[in-house]
């Protein structure tokens, strides 16, 4: 079983046809499960409607946006409503029977709100604020998951997840998808983003180890680290390898499975 990540950088242009048909070729072979982003488009449309996005950096140095609940109500319907949809059409179109979910479907997602957050301000000082509909996901609703998987449907997981008041909560894409991979007990979790890999002084590294990698992470910069500290989670949960690869790429996919491009990370 194979988790997909797709990035919100892959999406910004519309997934590739090439992307698809490699899709399409990978879902012969592997059950798969699709993860996406789309962060990018949330802030174009919201900022259209006139309600410009709020970002907050927190003391690791992660960069995330800050969800009130005009920002939740927008987000879900970017994401669940227009992504989502996007994707699955582009897959039926291929002939891959995809499943479109938000983690509010069958509680697929469960999470708890985050009530505060800290987050450094522009002087660089630490500052307590409203969590707003942030969450950080405490379960993952896999009989679902394999129950649509045994029946030959591919799901496409849009990042929103339930709280425990059964409101909407905006949670992390790559966390998400480590998450789910880390639930599933999936062999590979596949990141696609739009650099070629982990990127260390001016290489792209083919493979390192989960312990090398930690010794790194302060080389790398909040994009990428972010993705690393997901793929991290999923080894810990018990995921065999993550492959970070860029998605814009001549078969992506197949490519990245048979080592020919991105970053392998193991536990080793």
């Amino acid at each position: 079983m194979i988790v997909i990540k797709m990035g919100g950088s892959i999406l910004k242009e519309g997934a590739s046809s090439s992307l698809i048909a490699d899709l399409a070729e990978i879902t012969k072979q592997h059950q798969v499960v699709l993860v996406h982003g789309g962060g990018v488009e949330v802030t174009e449309i919201a900022s259209k409607l006139g309600k410009e996005q709020k970002f907050v950096m927190s003391p690791e140095g992660f960069r995330s946006r800050y969800t009130d609940k005009e920002t939740i109500e927008i987000y879900t319907m970017v994401m669940a409503g227009k992504l989502n949809k996007q994707i699955v059409l582009a897959l039926q179109n291929q002939n891959i029977n995809a499943v479109g979910l938000s983690g509010l479907d069958a509680s697929l997602l469960r999470a708890e709100r985050k009530l505060k957050l800290i987050v450094v301000d522009e002087r660089g000082r630490k500052k307590v604020i409203d969590g707003g509909y942030t969450g950080k996901i405490t379960q993952v609703n896999t009989t679902f998951l394999t129950l649509l998987l045994e029946q030959g449907y591919i799901p496409v997981v849009t990042p929103i997840a339930l709280s425990q008041d059964h409101e909407p909560l905006n949670v992390d894409g790559d966390r998400t998808a480590a998450i789910v991979a880390g639930a599933l007990k999936a062999d590979k979790l596949i990141m696609l983003t739009d650099v070629e890999g982990l990127i260390l002084n001016g290489e792209c590294i083919k493979k390192i180890s989960s312990t090398e990698v930690k010794e790194v992470l302060p080389k790398i910069g909040g994009g990428m680290s972010t993705k690393i500290h997901a793929g991290l989670e999923a080894l810990n949960q018990g995921v065999n390898e993550v492959i970070v690869t860029m998605g814009t790429t001549n078969q992506p996919l197949t490519s990245a499975l048979n080592y020919k491009v991105g970053t392998v990370i193991k536990n080793e």
